[in-house]
């Protein structure tokens, strides 16, 4: 396994100030760097999000880390694929390698370890026969900690998933966790969770989603409370969702992409065994709005 995980995501968008104010609302930590706006987790020294202003909004470029120690392999692999190291794209950085992956989206890697998230209390509960919650009044600790901890994974959207799901795996090392026959594709750094990166077929290239931990399904629900008494628009969720197991809740950003807080997501090993499902993307809940799978960003050739 050469990905060790999803360091950051990079978009362009028309106006950074209001990028600010959204993904400090969403509980992001924000800051300047190189002249871009970054968001950072609390407690957490990883860049998760970097924008750049232009015109339009749209996926800038996908940041991964490898093993230092891999980077021959690294190199080996893009050669042997006849992938070609390119320029970074303005507005980025010169660190680590970069190329294009078939949709002809910038991907940086970095030689770096994930930085670790910080610790949060244990959550216990009282579900079924396992009692683990006793003499302990669980709402008084549930509003302590809401903030994200970490990116956990990116979905983008793609008119030729298999051809990116052979990139990707062929080339950079990611595996294959499962499908949703014709629609998604999720992939996974090795043991962890179950996916960190993943596809959404559509008519064109463009950026989904971005999801980010945090402590608890009672963080999801008061995070989205918070949300809506700001005077922001109601997302998706409270659900489960299928493939990944995770509770979600989904908020829309200013240029119709989305960003998602996440918790209890299935944890896998190699020994997993990837399939392919005919399901719905969640488990329970409300259905998502018509809007969820609109792809909004222009294609690239007429940007």
């Amino acid at each position: 396994m050469t990905i060790t995980g999803l360091h950051h995501y990079a978009l362009a968008v028309p106006d950074l100030a209001e990028a600010e104010s959204f993904l400090q609302t969403f509980g992001l930590e924000t800051g300047e760097k190189n002249g871009a706006l970054i968001g950072r987790c609390a407690g957490r020294d990883q860049d998760q999000v970097r924008m750049v202003e232009a015109p339009r909004k749209r996926l800038h470029h996908i940041t991964f880390s490898y093993h230092a120690g891999e980077g021959d392999a690294l190199r080996e692999s893009l050669e042997r694929h006849q992938v070609a190291l390119t320029d970074p794209p303005d507005g980025a950085t010169e660190e680590g390698l970069w190329l294009r992956d078939p949709d002809g989206t910038h991907v940086q890697l970095l030689p770096v370890d994930p930085a670790s998230a910080r610790p949060v209390a244990r959550v216990d509960a009282n579900v079924g026969s396992d009692y683990n919650r006793v003499d302990h009044a669980a709402w008084r600790e549930a509003p302590h900690d809401l903030a994200p901890r970490r990116l956990g994974h990116s979905l983008v959207f793609t008119s030729r998933p298999e051809e990116m799901t052979d990139f990707y795996t062929g080339v950079l090392g990611l595996r294959l966790s499962d499908r949703i026959t014709g629609l998604v594709t999720f992939l996974n750094a090795g043991p962890g969770d179950h996916h960190i990166f993943g596809f959404i077929r559509s008519t064109h290239s463009g950026f989904h989603h971005a999801s980010f931990e945090v402590p608890s399904i009672d963080a999801i629900a008061l995070n989205a409370e918070r949300w809506r008494a700001a005077g922001r628009p109601a997302g998706w969720g409270l659900g489960r969702h299928t493939l990944g197991s995770n509770f979600f809740q989904y908020n829309q950003d200013p240029w119709g992409s989305w960003i998602e807080w996440f918790s209890d997501i299935d944890q896998i090993t190699d020994a997993w065994v990837a399939n392919d499902w005919d399901v719905p993307p969640h488990l329970w809940g409300a259905p998502p709005p018509q809007s969820f799978l609109d792809n909004r960003e222009e294609p690239r050739s007429q940007r």
